[in-house]
């Protein structure tokens, strides 16, 4: 089956939950013996160097990428508020995609071209119109609940305006547009319920993100008694939940468990962190190796406000047998058992209740993390989850 991966932002480096998700299911599909071509765009925060990238990986995928200038335009944002438009959706408009798309498409015969994003939505009637493939949408998210989560815990109030109507506005589009798809692969069931309740009338079934559980970790020391939280901070709900544990969470942690201490990594970190001096709180930025560092740090901590999809971060870490404290909100879409592989808390009382727990006892939480692991290795396969994927696709060619 040739398939043809089209991405908002390129899948490699695999170094957050969007680039994970995107390669981990293009591996599959090659593990599977299926051929994988990659188009994808770029940006100066997500650059795509061609010439930095593995010999391999070329070989593999034949990537190509084009350049997209996504840095806000605070006059565009507004305006596309007033017209009711998506200011995200139409930054992702560009003739040198569409250019480069119908080269793609003529140059080869794709059986399925999956879609990485709602925001590359425009471009499905230049598909239909040279290619005869299925079209496919591999979601990472209902993009229109983060918006709303983030507005709802918004307290600015031009801010909460803004951010309310792009809210509204990217409900509509996604509305508007979920069944030009043919399929639609949502990365929770919950997500499936929603894009079905919006009206979704073609097969859509939630399918999780792959992972490949590593034999041989880092042999790097394991500090006692240290949290983590790793994530790029220009997305947007991984800033505000940080801020809100630093303000709200992290006193009440020190106060019944002083001897931990939280290491904070990830890109672009706001000023707002690096330039405060909290108790026992190292911002770190970005590292060289993330499964490294996570390997040696013993609780990851998730505590996000807003968001939907899944947090891919939260199964990486699970998949190295780490132990994670998390919102609900932030383990929404994961098949866990709380207590058991993995702990949820939602008020800072709560967090602080389970640290202290973990702190205390060190085989209860060896234990969860064991437990989560095994909880990737049955549930979150790659090669199980792209064979789904693949007979789901032979089905619709089959029509």
């Amino acid at each position: 089956m040739n398939i043809l991966q089209f991405c908002y932002k390129p899948p490699y480096p695999a170094v957050d939950g969007g680039t994970i998700g995107m390669y981990s299911v293009a591996q599959g599909f090659t593990n599977l013996g299926h051929n994988v071509k990659v188009l994808t765009f770029y940006s100066d925060k997500k650059p795509f160097e061609k010439d930095l990238l593995p010999q391999k990986y070329i070989d593999t995928y034949s990537p190509e990428g084009v350049y997209v200038n996504l840095k806000p335009n605070v006059f565009d944002a507004l305006l596309y508020v007033f017209i009711a438009r998506s200011y995200v959706v139409e930054r992702f408009v560009s003739p040198q995609m569409r250019t480069k798309l119908i080269d793609i498409l003529q140059k080869e015969n794709y059986d399925i071209v999956q879609i990485e994003s709602i925001n590359l939505v425009s471009y499905i009637p230049l598909i239909r119109q040279y290619s005869n493939a299925k079209i496919s949408f591999h979601c990472p998210n209902v993009e229109h609940l983060i918006w709303q989560r983030i507005y709802k815990n918004e307290k600015n109030i031009f801010k909460r305006w803004y951010l309310h109507n792009t809210a509204i506005n990217m409900k509509y589009y996604e509305q508007s547009h979920i069944n030009d798809f043919d399929i639609v692969f949502p990365v929770t069931d919950i997500d499936a319920k929603y894009f079905k309740d919006m009206g979704c009338k073609k097969p859509c079934k939630g399918v999780p993100i792959g992972f490949e559980v590593m034999e041989d970790l880092p042999e790097v020391a394991l500090e006692e008694n240290s949290l983590f939280h790793i994530g790029s901070m220009n997305w947007f709900p991984n800033e505000q939940g940080i801020k809100w544990f630093l303000n709200d969470v992290w006193q009440e942690i020190i106060k019944t468990t002083p001897e931990v201490k939280l290491y904070l990594a990830g890109r672009y970190m706001p000023s707002y962190f690096t330039d405060n001096t909290w108790q026992n709180v190292n911002v770190v930025g970005e590292v060289a190796d993330s499964t490294s560092f996570m390997c040696s740090k013993q609780i990851m901590v998730v505590p996000l406000l807003s968001g939907s999809g899944i947090r891919i971060k939260i199964l990486e870490a699970m998949s190295l047998s780490k132990t994670v404290v998390a919102t609900s909100i932030a383990a929404e879409g994961i098949m866990y058992e709380n207590g058991v592989n993995i702990l949820i808390a939602d008020t800072p009382e709560e967090f602080a209740q389970a640290i202290k727990k973990l702190v205390g006892d060190k085989d209860y939480c060896k234990q969860i993390g064991e437990n989560a692991c095994k909880l990737i290795k049955q549930k979150y396969d790659t090669n199980v989850i792209a064979s789904y994927m693949i007979g789901e696709y032979e089905k619709l060619l089959e029509q």
